[in-house]
This record gives structure tokens, C-alpha cells and sequence, in this order.
């Protein structure tokens, strides 16, 4: 279990903080090889992972920019020979504000982050899996790709349209080895929650009693469920957007 990605290598988007760090940190702790890749800067994530003995890199990345990815991609590629997974984790929530007053510029940053972002990621690491004949992509989406939120429409509209790639890439290479599966967090601790609370004008215990289970998700609980679907314990799941909500669609 502990290294049952020996041998592999994975791409983490958004890997400074967050879920991004704490995937990127279980993926090497089971034996992979890690593109940590954020448009900041993420020694601390490949710092933590060295320490431990695992093995990783640091790369800049704006995942909005079609050069930059490629050349994320390729570096991942010339510096361990192979790419197998990828955790398209890169994302933004923008400005809060109802439809009618949301700005072009703020609908242009969300979509190019995170819709824009993941495609682009997607359309440079299928090709190196496509070599390989196998791979597993997991794209992430939220709770906002399932139902609505009012005051965050465009970063709403953003996470249902991960769920709409991740879906048609999954039947564009079921075939051909490559699984594209989701993961779609609830409320988790980390500092996109902080941001979203105080834009929102909501407070903590608001934010929790949205939650059945009766707290915020850690980042680490969210890495387990990319990871599994990462694994070849979910070898039959592709097109799949799987909740990691402590029940908040549920109710």
C-alpha cells in the first residue's frame, strides 16, 4: 500500500497549499515521483516530500497559459521519463458577486484558471499517456460543479464544466487505457475557504453547519479520494465525479 506507485510519476497543479500539497505529499510518500507545479512558488511541498526521502520538482506554472503547460508537461517528462498520473488541481474562486454584476475581467481569470487550465493541462499530458497506454487523469471540480451557489456564479459555472471534460474525455480514451475521473470537495480547511468566508460575509460555524458530518474536510481527506482514483483499486471508474462532501449534497 505504502509504495504502490513505485516506479510512477505524477503531476499536482495548485501543489503549494492545500489539497494540492497534501496529494502531492501522498503521492510521493507511495512511491511516486512528483511535478509539483503552481504558478507560486512550492519548494515548501517539494521540501517536505525530500525530507522524507521521496523525490520531486518544483515548476512554475500558470495553467491559463498554453506555452507554460507544455513546457510543465515536457519538463515533467524529460526529468523522469514517463508521466502516469495528474491531479489538475489548479484552481481560483474570484470575486463573489451576483450575475448581473460580475465582471468580464473576473469571468475571463475564473474560466481561464479553471475550466481553460484543466483542458490545456489534459490536452498536453493525454499524448505522453496515449505513448504509454495507460494513465489516470483526475480533474478537480467542488460541490459548485454539482449544485448551485448564489454569489459565486462564475467559479459555479467553472466547476459544472470540469465535471463536462472530465466526462467526454472519459469516453474519448476509455479504450485506450487512460481514466479521467473527478473529485468534488465540500468545505475544506484550507485557505480558499478563509478567503471564501470573509468575501461571503458568512462565518465558520455557518460554513460547518452546512456540513451533516458537523466539520470541515482536512486536505489530506481529499488526497486520499484523488489518490484511490488515481490507484488501480478504482480500475473500473472512469467519468465518475466523485463527492468528498461530508454529506453536503446529500441533504
Amino acid at each position: 500500500m505504502e509504495k504502490q506507485f513505485e516506479g510512477k510519476v505524477a503531476i499536482v497543479t495548485g501543489g503549494s497549499f492545500g489539497i494540492g500539497k497534501a496529494t502531492a505529499v501522498m503521492f510521493a510518500q507511495r512511491g511516486a515521483k512528483v511535478a509539483v507545479v503552481d504558478w507560486k512558488e512550492g519548494m515548501e511541498t517539494v521540501n517536505a516530500i525530500k525530507s522524507t526521502g521521496g523525490e520531486a520538482i518544483f515548476i512554475k506554472c500558470d495553467v491559463s497559459k498554453p506555452a507554460e503547460v507544455q513546457v510543465m508537461v515536457e519538463q515533467t517528462t524529460s526529468t523522469f521519463g514517463r508521466l502516469d498520473y495528474a491531479f489538475n488541481n489548479a484552481g481560483i474562486e474570484g470575486a463573489s458577486a451576483p450575475t448581473h454584476e460580475v465582471t468580464e475581467e473576473n469571468f475571463d481569470k475564473v474560466i481561464g484558471v479553471n475550466v481553460k487550465g484543466v483542458w490545456l493541462c489534459m490536452k498536453y499530458e493525454i499524448p505522453h499517456m496515449l505513448r504509454q497506454g495507460k494513465g489516470a487523469i483526475v480533474n478537480c471540480s467542488s460541490i459548485a460543479g454539482v449544485i448551485g451557489f448564489p454569489g459565486i456564479p462564475i467559479y459555479t459555472a467553472s466547476k459544472h464544466a470540469v465535471i463536462g471534460l472530465t466526462k467526454a474525455a472519459s469516453l474519448e480514451y476509455a479504450t485506450q487505457g487512460i481514466r479521467v475521473n473527478a473529485v468534488c470537495p465540500g468545505a475544506i480547511q484550507t485557505a480558499m475557504i478563509d478567503r471564501f468566508i470573509e468575501k461571503n460575509n458568512t462565518t465558520k460555524e455557518a460554513m460547518v453547519a452546512g456540513e451533516p458530518i458537523g466539520r470541515f474536510g482536512a486536505p489530506e481527506e481529499i488526497a486520499e479520494a484523488a489518490i484511490w482514483l488515481c490507484s488501480d483499486a478504482s480500475s473500473f471508474t472512469t467519468g465518475h465525479a466523485l463527492l468528498a462532501d461530508g454529506g453536503w449534497v446529500a441533504r
